[in-house]
């Protein structure tokens, strides 16, 4: 009977396991036993191919009734990416902030204009860490705490708030990680950003503004920060997150001006909110537009990857970082460092959803005649 018991009570454990583990829950980082026991009881789902380009890329209104501004619920889940939060809240995007790959290519796509190689390159990056790759799905936010006696190892799973990847440090409206909360609006911060756009764009966010704000986020990291990195692959969205708000937050009949108002602004960042009778941008802005405006906010205060090394003003070069001049290494780092560092134990229809994936991730890249070599296929 004792015996009868224990096994009883092992099973029980095991179950509590599995059936608290989220749909959108990441399998990344999970051992061999945990994925054994947790692929069992998902709902795994044939991938589809991500979705192709807009047939008519062009300006047009993209607010409209159907789609009103409606603040998140307690259960909702958002994160670190104001556009992203924004479609949720407007409902272009599932409103619980659980969504699958091709609906934020989809959305992305028609609300922002954001081309189909952008579009698909940072959706199924993003996914590949922080998504589940059995059921599609990933948390556009914060993560999800897995539950039970005796949780997978993360403690918690998926989300866009993976650190140091997408999500990382000197975000320009959010705080390091080393500070405790690095996914909400932070009010500091934005007091600073609005600050240096009247300093330096006459009360207007533009390419002047982002270059030094986003030089004064890594001196303020750098000097507050001892654990401060900044290195591949975030070196790389940290300056796309200086140019994003330019090419998708500004109204497409004002394009041309790339200048972003502060009231604007402040609706995106702290609201996830598209202004009234809000046009998506008049340009379809692709990888190379994006690479374009990275390089010119780089160049007046050019900073090599590197990190505080436990102390704060400790920052040191890392030299086997990927730079701006490197971009197929920023791919080929994030495949073999990065992925295969998460997914070390991935067999059967994990590793085979894992290079469908990887497929449709350097899929982009080939769009967009990067010149890059696809990775070999995982085995």
């Amino acid at each position: 009977m004792a015996f009868f018991r224990l096994t009883l009570l092992t099973i029980l454990l095991t179950c509590d396991i599995c059936l608290c583990f989220p749909n959108h829950g990441s399998l990344a980082g999970l051992s061999a036993r945990e994925l054994e026991q947790i692929i069992p009881t998902l709902e795994i789902r044939a991938l589809p191919s991500p979705p192709g380009p807009l047939d008519n890329p062009r300006a047009k209104l993209v607010t409209d009734p159907a789609n009103p501004w409606i603040a998140p619920g307690e259960n909702d889940i958002r994160g670190p990416c104001p556009g992203i939060n924004t479609l949720a809240n407007h409902g272009f995007l599932p409103r619980n902030g659980i969504a699958s790959p091709s609906q934020i290519v989809t959305a992305v796509q028609e609300i922002f204009n954001m081309a189909n190689d952008l579009a698909v390159f940072l959706t199924y990056g993003v996914h590949l860490v922080d998504g589940n790759l059995l059921t599609d799905l990933v948390s556009i936010g914060g993560k999800t705490p897995a539950t039970g006696p005796d949780p997978p190892s993360p403690a918690i799973v998926g989300g866009f708030n993976t650190h140091a990847v997408f999500e990382g440090d000197v975000s320009t409206t959010r705080g390091d990680a080393f500070f405790g909360d690095n996914h909400s609006f932070n009010e500091t911060l934005f007091d600073e950003l609005t600050a240096f756009s009247d300093k330096f764009g006459g009360g207007a966010y533009n390419l002047t503004v982002a270059a030094e704000i986003r030089f004064q986020r890594i001196q303020d990291s750098i000097a507050t920060n001892p654990n401060f990195s900044f290195i591949s692959p975030r070196y790389f969205t940290a300056y796309a997150e200086s140019i994003f708000p330019l090419t998708f937050f500004v109204d497409g009949r004002e394009t041309d001006s790339l200048t972003l108002n502060m009231t604007v602004a402040r609706g995106f960042f702290q609201d996830g909110r598209l202004p009234d009778d809000f046009f998506r941008s008049n340009i379809s802005w692709t990888l190379n537009d994006i690479g374009g405006g990275i390089g010119e906010i780089f160049a007046k205060h050019p900073i090599q990857p590197g990190g505080n090394n436990g102390t704060v003003n400790s920052y040191t070069v890392d030299p086997n970082s990927a730079n701006l001049n490197e971009f197929c290494q920023l791919y080929t780092d994030f495949v073999n460092i990065t992925i295969r560092g998460l997914y070390p134990n991935a067999t059967g229809p994990l590793l085979e959803a894992l290079n469908q994936n990887l497929d449709f991730f350097f899929s982009a890249l080939s769009e967009s005649n990067q010149g890059c070599t696809q990775v070999p296929a995982f085995v």
